[in-house]
This record gives structure tokens, C-alpha cells and sequence, in this order.
């Protein structure tokens, strides 16, 4: 700060605040500040090729702003021992350098901050910084294109904070722009090799608009640069363009995509492509999208571009407009890239119902692969839910069928909590007549209740023990009676595990009983075990506190299915202890078909009523052996 700008300060300052005197300047350790770049700022030490590519492209940028016939070209040189990049930019003077390399955070592009978003690739003023991540010294020579009187500057710095600048011969840069030359640090060689800086500035400026060539230590040169973008080049047919995108995918993502979808957000200067992965993901994968920034690549992993319902598409776009983060790695999670996040989800919206009404049999054959997807997004999305009901298949006890077909058919739309207690119901609910949606997978529930909301007159309940119980068949009067003895004594057995028996009759007969809990059922049963747990461990807080929060829920239930022989012959076993192990028997078999965890007494349950069974067995058979 010059002495003017310190006596203006110095007027502007209110009364209380310390004058220029007290005040002291920020010391700042090089060396920490590039461990700290290295170890947390940048990913990986490939992004220092990605910050001097920037500057040239900036600086070039810059140039042509006031001579648009400027030549427009970036140069680099690399053979293991040592990296040179040049460019035809817009050069510094021996001003500009102090100004700017010389102090962090200064950047020459920051004098009109939304300008420099527009125009330029940097903006923070840290960029060179990243080169100290592979070398200990950086030497640039620069001529000013903005002052041709000027001299050439050389501006040398190291990693403990010193630098030196001299002012050269005219014959040292005769032309305007700027050369970087870095050597390798110990350990860091690998960097600098000309197959991997090759591969690298590929990777980084394929799409820049301005010639980018690399060459080797045999002065052959390969042309990186491939500006535009695939998406924005003029293409026969939308077939051939079709194709093209594809052969990019294939090359740059690595899968052949079951389907393409055009990109497009002018306000955002966003265009691209979304490919279709060719199988099912996870929705909890994380998208990872490429995304350029006026041709630069910035991430390959973006997972904030797109919806997360999103999770069925990898994207590949050039942005103008989004803001990146410090480090250049991700973009900035800020109200424009939420407009975009919504207009690309739009995007993909309409190419689905467009398929829909123009192309079922492309439709049916992402159906086929990414149901899970379209479930997603119908769950924010009343229209496509509408367009796609007649599409999207659910697992009912009619089978694989639409909510459309099945709600068709059934007045009531029974959910199961589980697709373990859809599996044990199933069976026994179609026989009965009972409409029950397999509820257990993701989204399935949700959207079963929104067809309600849709769909007035459908009701939609979720499956509970009396409603099942309902739907079976009583059994005569005289059978019940006679059976009386047997199911008091059922009913004592279960009263520990808060299990109800009753005696229904019920298709298919090859089930000898059904063990019936809801929800509600579930949580106080867990509740009690986890009292009974914490009475056990001597925990009498605790298990006081559980003790207070037991419920009045129904009991779980154990129907037996009078329809089934070996059911009716246990009804009439009048030994008390061999009425016991059965009763018992019945309801581990019960237990197993429903497919839910035992808990420790039914673990017991299930021991002890087993060996009672096969001891009554081998006593038996010994007997009649005699």
C-alpha cells in the first residue's frame, strides 16, 4: 500500500479502530501454505499441469480481448527432467509481476469478479502455488503484449518463500506471452514424463478452443487439443450424431450407454450429454459426472449436477457460468448450480415421457434395466407417476403387474412392511381374495400411497393381523369346541413369546400354521426383549425406562390352518407334555416361513422343541421295536 492510499485509509477509519502504526502484516510461511495445497487444497499433484494450462488459456483470453487476431497457442515440452510451457498471451510487465505473482490471493483477472467468471478459467490468484506441489523452483519469462516497449521479465521463485526478478535482454522473449519452466522435485519425475504430461493435457484441454500441442524430448509434437466438444459439432444426420456421442462415451466414460439424452441450460452456458449406464445401480451410488468449465475439465467425479433420483444417467457437460471451488476439483454448491440441477432433471423428465408417448419399445428396454430409477423420479413428479402407471411393474399377489392393472382390480390396496412378510402372506392373501403390494422395496410404498392421492376411490391400507385374519375361513362350531382343550393349552405355551392361537381354516393346506405381527406387533415385542436384556444385565434403570413404555399393541398370532391333516390329528392329542412340544413346533415352523430374526426365547423355543420331537421319535421307535 502506497503512502496516498495509507492517509486515505487513515481518513476513512473510524474513531476506536488502530491507525496504520499499530497496525501488522500477516506473515506467511511458503512452505506451509504448499504442504497444506498439496495434502488438502488439490486431490492430486496431475492438477499443476491443470493450473499452467490455465493461466494460458487466461492469458491468451486476455489478448485477444484487445487484439482478436492474436495468435492463440500453448505450447509444452516435457522429457522427465524438466516441464516448459508457453504461451501467446497477454504477458506481464515488471509491475504486473511484483502485483501478482509475487503476492497469493492476487489474481489479474479479479478486477470485475463477474467479468472474470465470464471470461476467464482463474480467479483465486493461488494457481501457480500448485507447481511447488512437483518442483521446488519456478522460473517465468514474460513479455506484456499490453505495453510493447516493455522488456522481457524473469520471475524466479522456491518453495521457502524467496523469489528474484531481473529485467531481460529484448532478445530473451522477442514476442509477446509467457514460458513456465519447472524441473521435478525428487520423487515427483514420474509428472514430468511426456506420456503423462501428454495424457494429462489431453485430459485437462481436450476441449479448449485454442491449439494445445505437447512434445517429447524427440521434438515430435501431439495435438491435445479436439475443440468442440462432440455435442456441439455440426453432425450429417441425428443419427450419425447419435453415434458419435456414443463412440465418446465408449472412449472417454468407458461404457456403451443404452441411450443418449441432449443437454442443454443457455442461461448457465451448460450443453452436453447425459448417457444411460447400460445396467442397474444403487441408488446410494454417487453420480460421477465430467464437467468441463469453458473447455477445461474441472471434475470427473461432480455428483451435485444432477437430481439424486437422478442416479441411472453419467453426464458429460462444458459449463460457462458455474462457479468452481478454490481448488478447481468440484463445483461451488450454490444457487446456479441448484437452477441447473433442476433444468437438467427437467431434461430428463421430458425425454421419459416423450419415450413414452413416441417410442415404448426403447422405453421398455430402459424399463427393463432402470425400473429402480423411474420409481425415483415418479416420486417427485405427479405427471410422469401418471404416464408411467401403466408401465412400471410392482410385485402383488396378482403376480408382476402396473398399480393401474391392480388397482383395476381391487377396491383395497393391502402394503406389506416387508418383502420377507409379503412372501409369507402372499400364498395364503390370494387365495383369500386379498389385494396385498409387496411394499419391502424401495420406493414401492410411497408410491402405492400417492395412487390414492391420484386415484380417488382407491384405498390404500397397509396389512395388518386382522385384516388377514379376517379373510380366513371360520371353522364349524363342533370342530372349534372340540378343539378347545388343545388351543387353551396353545394359548399358555405362547403367552411368554405375546402370542395369541387361534384355529381358521385356509388355502394352501399344505401350510400348517401362519404366524401373524404387524408393526406395531414387531416394536413392542423389541421393546420387551430389550427390557427383558437390561433386567438380565442388571441394568434396572434402564430397564425400568423400557418397562414404562410398554404398549397396549395386539398381540402377535399363531392361526392354525384346520384345512391341513397333520393339523387336525395334533387337535386331538390329549398327552399334555407331547400337546406342549407340538404347539411349540407349529410355531417355529411358523417362525421360520415368516423369515424374521428369532429372538433369544424363540431361539430356545426352536432348540427345545425340536429335541422334544425327535426324543418322543426314537422313544417311539424303540418301544415298537420291543
Amino acid at each position: 500500500m502506497d503512502h496516498a492510499a495509507e492517509a486515505a485509509d487513515a481518513n476513512r477509519r473510524p474513531a476506536g479502530i488502530p491507525t496504520p502504526a499499530d497496525d501488522h502484516t500477516f506473515q506467511v510461511d511458503l512452505r506451509g501454505l504448499v504442504d497444506l495445497l498439496s495434502h488438502h487444497l488439490y486431490s492430486s499433484p496431475k492438477v499443476y499441469l491443470r493450473e499452467l494450462l490455465q493461466n494460458g488459456v487466461d492469458a491468451i483470453t486476455a489478448r485477444r480481448a484487445a487484439d482478436p487476431g492474436a495468435p492463440a497457442a500453448v505450447r509444452i515440452t516435457a522429457d522427465g527432467t524438466a516441464l516448459r510451457i508457453e504461451d501467446t498471451g497477454v504477458g506481464l510487465t515488471e509491475a504486473d509481476v511484483h502485483r501478482f505473482l509475487a503476492t497469493i490471493g492476487r489474481s489479474s483477472k479479479r478486477g470485475d469478479l463477474e467479468s472474470a467468471r465470464r471470461d476467464y478459467l482463474g480467479q483465486f490468484g493461488i494457481g501457480l502455488l500448485a507447481c511447488f506441489v512437483v518442483a521446488d523452483e519456478i522460473t517465468v519469462v514474460t513479455r506484456s503484449a499490453a505495453d510493447p516497449a516493455a522488456p522481457p521479465v524473469e520471475w524466479r521463485a522456491t518453495a521457502d518463500g524467496r523469489y528474484g526478478v531481473r529485467v531481460l535482454g529484448g532478445d530473451a522473449r522477442p514476442e509477446p506471452g509467457t514460458t513456465v519452466l519447472l524441473r521435478p522435485r525428487r520423487g515427483c519425475e514420474e509428472w514430468f514424463e511426456t506420456d503423462r504430461v501428454t495424457q494429462l493435457a489431453r485430459d485437462f484441454g481436450a476441449l479448449l478452443p485454442y491449439d494445445v500441442t505437447v512434445a517429447g524430448a524427440d521434438g515430435r509434437r501431439a495435438v491435445v487439443s479436439d475443440a468442440p466438444a462432440v455435442w456441439d459439432r455440426p453432425h450429417a444426420t441425428p443419427a450419425a450424431r447419435h453415434l458419435a456421442l456414443v463412440r465418446y462415451c465408449e472412449e472417454v466414460l468407458g461404457f456403451t450407454p443404452l441411450d443418449v439424452v441432449d443437454l442443454d441450460v443457455p442461461p448457465a452456458g451448460v450443453r452436453g450429454a447425459a448417457f444411460v449406464l447400460p445396467s442397474a445401480v444403487s441408488p446410494a451410488m454417487r453420480g460421477r459426472h465430467r464437467v468441463h468449465l469453458k473447455g477445461m475439465l474441472l471434475t470427473e467425479t461432480a455428483d451435485g449436477l444432477l437430481p439424486e433420483w437422478a442416479f441411472f444417467v453419467r453426464c458429460a457437460v462444458d459449463t460457462e457460468a458455474l462457479r468452481p471451488t478454490a481448488s478447481r476439483e468440484s463445483l461451488y454448491d450454490d444457487e446456479a448450480l441448484a437452477a441447473v440441477r433442476e433444468a437438467l432433471g427437467s431434461t430428463l423428465r421430458k425425454w421419459l415421457t416423450g419415450l413414452a408417448a413416441g417410442d415404448p419399445e426403447r422405453l421398455s428396454r430402459f424399463l427393463g434395466v432402470h425400473q429402480l430409477g423411474v420409481k425415483a423420479m415418479a416420486q417427485h413428479d405427479d405427471e410422469l407417476f401418471e404416464v408411467m402407471l401403466p408401465r412400471l411393474m410392482f410385485e402383488t399377489t396378482d403376480g408382476p403387474v402396473s398399480l393401474d392393472e391392480f388397482a383395476d382390480r381391487h377396491r383395497v390396496l393391502h402394503l406389506t412392511d416387508s418383502v420377507d412378510e409379503f412372501r409369507q402372506i402372499a400364498p395364503i392373501a390370494a387365495a383369500a381374495g386379498l389385494g396385498v403390494v409387496n411394499g419391502g422395496y424401495t420406493y414401492d410404498a410411497d408410491l402405492v400411497r400417492r395412487l390414492a392421492v391420484l386415484r380417488p376411490g382407491v384405498v390404500v391400507d397397509r396389512l395388518d393381523p386382522d385384516t388377514v385374519t379376517a379373510h380366513l375361513d371360520t371353522v364349524d362350531p363342533a370342530a372349534e369346541l372340540a378343539a378347545g382343550t388343545f388351543l387353551a393349552l396353545a394359548r399358555t405355551v405362547l403367552d411368554p413369546l405375546e402370542c395369541e392361537a387361534s384355529l381358521r381354516a385356509f388355502h394352501p393346506v399344505t401350510v400348517p400354521a401362519l404366524l401373524l405381527d404387524g408393526r406395531d406387533e414387531r416394536n413392542e415385542r423389541s421393546r420387551a426383549q430389550a427390557e427383558s436384556e437390561a433386567a438380565d444385565a442388571g441394568d434396572d434403570v434402564w430397564a425400568g425406562i423400557l418397562g414404562s413404555l410398554r404398549g397396549d399393541a395386539p398381540r402377535a398370532r399363531l392361526v392354525l390352518n384346520h384345512l391341513n391333516p397333520l393339523v387336525r390329528r395334533i387337535l386331538t392329542v390329549d398327552d399334555a407334555d407331547l400337546a406342549r412340544t407340538t404347539v411349540e413346533g407349529l410355531y417355529g415352523q411358523a417362525l421360520l416361513l415368516s423369515r424374521r430374526p428369532a429372538s433369544a426365547k424363540e431361539g430356545a423355543l426352536l432348540n427345545r422343541s425340536f429335541l422334544g420331537l425327535l426324543e418322543r421319535a426314537v422313544r417311539t421307535t424303540a418301544t415298537e421295536d420291543k
